[in-house]
């Protein structure tokens, strides 16, 4: 990433920015030929084939960036078609999907062994967005498609993991009206 003016204020901004982009909205997606999430040993949602999610709300996130991850999710081409290729949705193959809440996504161990998590939104907009993720999820695969765990519940999650596969999506990902293309092909910073 280049950024114009002297070489030390670009190193400084690229090491800001590339913290900024590790801190998006992100969904820890496994596909499973089954999952579960249990809150005081009773099944809380239960999913067959198709994904686990593990979803983080940092601070700063807002309806876009869990909009925007519902549809990766979604889209995600992960699944063998007849080739055995990965080229199919969970959309295309009817499958499920399990949203677990999980703010630890966004533990912070560069400092000693206690992980920190000031980067995690607050609860309530966290489980505003987590609803707004499913939300439209649900209205992408139908409501009996998409199941939930209980959000700060403490809940244990089952699943067998197919393949593996595990995926981790980002709203970092989405073009970001910041950057621009430049004539050698790179994207360049324009702060």
């Amino acid at each position: 990433m280049m950024l114009e003016g002297n070489y030390g204020a670009r190193q400084v901004l690229s090491r800001r920015c590339a913290w900024d982009r590790v801190r998006r909205m992100k969904a820890l997606i496994q596909r499973v030929t089954r999952g579960v999430v249990r809150v005081e040993e009773r099944e809380a949602g239960v999913v067959g084939r198709g994904f686990v999610v593990l979803l983080g709300v940092r601070n700063g996130d807002g309806d876009a960036d869990a909009l925007y991850l519902a549809e990766k999710t979604a889209g995600l081409r992960v699944f063998p078609d007849e080739q055995d290729r990965m080229n199919r949705s969970v959309v295309d193959v009817g499958g499920g999907v399990l949203v677990v809440s999980q703010f630890t996504l966004y533990a912070d161990t560069r400092k000693g062994n206690r992980p920190g998590f000031t980067a995690a939104a607050a609860p309530d907009e966290a489980q505003r967005l987590y609803e707004v993720y499913v939300g439209h999820l649900r209205r992408i695969l139908g409501t009996e498609r998409v199941a939930t765990g209980v959000f700060r519940a403490s809940m244990q999650v089952e699943l067998v993991n197919d393949g593996p596969v595990t995926i981790e999506l980002s709203t970092d990902a989405k073009p970001h009206p910041s950057l621009r293309n430049t004539s050698r092909g790179n994207a360049e910073m324009c702060c």
